[in-house]
């Protein structure tokens, strides 16, 4: 968007869209200037119950259309992203503060995950012959039906695909959606969602609110058939309760205090280079992002001063093109949390490296990427997720030494694994738990791998969107078995003792020809 003119004309357009009827408003700010980008109309709960309603009729509708009118709808939207790419990327910019070549991720990975959900879903929802108990006596299919309306929750720092990667599976597999977007990131949802509408999706099917978490949030699980949320671990858990009391189920990607290890046999000017994008993209506001970095001693004296540099060369900005590296924070909030992990760290010992000061120069929110060494486990930042432009570093001893350092943690979403020997780096990778670990790449390799499942492991989720699984969060199973007819099954205690041996037999043969 060229100016401020344009911006506020933009979102009156696209808040219309939202599902609220209050007269409630809140000051979405724009990060790289702090001015007030527009005021958001905020949901009601009787929004959402009506949301939800609505939702409920027009997924009827959709799931009746049948798996190929779906398709050929979201790859007509998939087509409408890409042409309304740098509409997209304007307001993922301003609402976020990341950087222009971190926003065209989003839109890449959303176009992506729409694909590859409309071209599965057939595979996903086809039913299927299973074995039946007694071979040519019983014949057994299963097969998948929708879960209903699908309660989606999710938050401002990656609103395009974070949003897509749950909405685009569970629309394929034929459900409604009641989106609950974070504040900031609304505009960047609405405008996908016009994509999505102005290519064929019933505009009741897919609502989008937004209000406070603990309000609207509540509404919204207390609507759907299965819960969607990404956000921090904490609300999260609450999140899985609430749903779980309904016996609903729910998929959860939550925080994570991600490791990258640097084996001694990598070249450091290029580890240094993955290393930094792992570490500050989207200025660290991604929950993939790496905040601890452990390195063998062996190249300890050849990468840190290399990574260092290199983070000291990046270039921090606003600037709505490609010339940043580095971009800002999102909010304030987001400010005196990154501050407050640094100045800790600062006060109990911590060496900066590079960075450590906030940037009012650049933008009000804006913080320099930040390296910290001799870190110690009273320091915030050596445990808690700082999301942001902060990563420690440590020097190990050995692999044993690395992989028990990355696995210390509550959290387990993502890892990273550096080294030449891509081999070598493979078998590190294996013994890391987490959901995701990269070999010779931060986060990019596996989140943009759509047909992988993605998720957390321990304190950073449960549940997984992309691949198969992903899709199969969405629908029911149903088992349908029949009895064929060429032996009649017992029906009186007296018939048992007849069919009991040639029952026995069957079981002995199926257990010797390995059938299962």
């Amino acid at each position: 968007m060229s100016g401020s003119t344009t911006q506020r004309a933009d979102a009156a357009d696209l808040v219309r869209d939202l599902t609220a009827t209050s007269v409630d408003t809140a000051d979405i700010v724009a990060p790289f200037t702090g001015d007030v980008l527009h005021s958001l109309p905020l949901s009601s709960p009787r929004d959402v119950e009506d949301a939800a309603a609505a939702a409920r009729v027009a997924q009827a509708a959709w799931w009746a259309s049948g798996w190929r009118h779906r398709r050929q709808v979201l790859l007509r939207a998939h087509d409408l992203l890409m042409q309304r790419r740098e509409l997209l990327l304007d307001l993922v910019q301003t609402e976020t503060g990341k950087t222009r070549g971190q926003a065209f991720e989003e839109v890449f990975n959303s176009a992506n995950s729409l694909r590859y959900a409309a071209l599965t879903a057939r595979r996903v929802l086809a039913g299927r012959r299973r074995r039946g108990g007694i071979p040519l006596v019983v014949a057994t299919r299963v097969g998948y039906h929708p879960k209903g309306v699908v309660g989606v929750i999710t938050p401002w720092n990656y609103p395009l695909s974070l949003a897509v990667m749950d909405i685009a599976p569970a629309l394929a597999t034929g459900n409604g959606v009641v989106q609950k977007a974070d504040n900031q990131g609304a505009l960047s949802i609405l405008a996908v969602r016009r994509a999505f509408i102005d290519a064929g999706v019933p505009a009741a099917l897919w609502a989008v609110v937004a209000g406070d978490g603990a309000t609207i949030g509540n509404a919204v699980v207390d609507a759907g058939d299965y819960v969607c949320f990404t956000g921090s671990t904490a609300t999260g858990r609450t999140v899985a309760q609430r749903a779980a009391a309904r016996l609903v189920g729910s998929s959860m990607e939550l925080g994570g205090k991600n490791p990258l290890i640097v084996l001694d046999d990598v070249d450091p000017q290029r580890a240094a280079a993955t290393a930094a994008y792992a570490c500050f993209s989207a200025a660290g506001q991604l929950c993939v992002s790496m905040e601890r970095i452990y390195v063998l001693r062996g190249v300890a004296d050849a990468f840190i001063p290399a990574f260092a540099e290199r983070v000291r060369s990046l270039r921090v900005g606003t600037a709505m093109d490609y010339t940043t590296d580095v971009g800002s924070l999102a909010t304030s909030a987001q400010l005196e949390r990154v501050m407050a992990h640094i100045d800790d760290a600062k006060a109990k010992g911590a060496t900066v490296l590079a960075g450590g000061s906030a940037r009012p120069d650049l933008g009000p929110f804006v913080v320099e990427p930040t390296v910290l060494t001799d870190l110690t486990p009273e320091m915030r930042c050596s445990g808690e997720e700082t999301f942001g432009p902060v990563v420690g570093v440590t020097v190990v001893d050995s692999v044993d030494d690395a992989v028990a350092a990355a696995n210390a943690s509550e959290f387990g979403l993502n890892a990273s694994v550096l080294g030449r020997s891509r081999a070598r780096a493979r078998a590190v990778a294996s013994r890391i738990s987490a959901g995701s670990v990269n070999v010779n790449e931060g986060y990019r390799a596996t989140f943009s791998s759509v047909d992988a499942p993605m998720g957390g492991v321990r304190a950073s989720g449960v549940g997984r969107r992309n691949g198969v699984e992903g899709l199969q969060r969405f629908v029911e199973s149903t088992t349908i078995a029949e009895s064929t007819g060429l032996m009649r099954l017992p029906t009186l205690g007296s018939e048992f003792p007849r069919l009991v041996p040639a029952m026995e037999l069957l079981l002995r043969t199926l257990k010797l020809i390995r059938r299962r």
